[in-house]
């Protein structure tokens, strides 16, 4: 099937920011005194916006995360992008031939349009995206898996739901997309299969996506 727009996830679909992220979200929180693993950060917070791991934290504990947390975390995940962030090996590829094809494509992020800027710019993908292809949660005001960042794309893209297919490594992410009434296809480099299971498709190399796409 030709899509009339393909909507890309962020962090470890473009950006292969997730294991500089999680790392560092899991020892932040260990160090305030919610002890984390990198495991658990993945399984319990990869793919969703930050208001989410407040939401985790206080229902866990019943202890409110400090009002700075969100600036302190991001002030150390963007150091580290800045040393360590690479794209996702061939994504570049995949753009350029959908570019080529005049496929229209975006970027629906669980992330803040800051993260999103900052990690392409580290990575050189800022070409690829100008400020109509940029959409994250908080233009909703809700993280996957709430389907309503992936439908606020389509919308502003022209779109119908069930025209779009949404590329994700994360189960919330695939659970967004599904919400949606879209296709969605499953990125497994990070997340084990049975993970996104509700997606109509997986692949483990960017390689492997034009032939799904195009």
């Amino acid at each position: 099937m030709r899509y009339d727009l393909v909507i890309f996830d962020n962090d470890g679909v473009l950006v292969d920011s997730e294991p500089i992220s999680n790392r560092l979200l899991a020892g932040y929180l260990t160090e305030l005194g919610h002890p984390t693993s990198y495991e658990d950060s993945l399984r319990d917070y990869m793919g969703s916006a930050m208001h989410r791991v407040h939401e985790l934290v206080l229902e866990n504990s019943g202890k409110r995360l400090p009002e700075d947390f969100d600036d302190v975390f991001h002030t150390r995940v963007f150091a580290a992008f800045a040393r360590d962030l690479q794209p996702v090996p061939g994504v570049a590829d995949v753009l350029g031939r959908l570019a080529a094809e005049g496929v229209p494509y975006c970027v629906a992020s669980s992330g803040s349009h800051e993260r999103i800027r900052v990690g392409h710019r580290t990575t050189g993908l800022t070409r690829w995206f100008d400020e109509s292809r940029v959409f994250s949660s908080q233009d909703v005001g809700r993280g996957k898996p709430d389907p309503d960042l992936f439908l606020y794309a389509a919308e502003k893209s022209g779109v119908a739901a069930e025209r779009c297919v949404v590329v994700e490594d994360s189960p919330l992410g695939v659970q967004a997309a599904v919400a949606a009434g879209m296709d969605v296809l499953g990125f497994t480099a990070m997340t084990p299969p049975a993970r996104l299971a509700g997606a109509n498709a997986l692949f483990g190399s960017m390689t492997e996506l034009p032939d799904l796409l195009l």
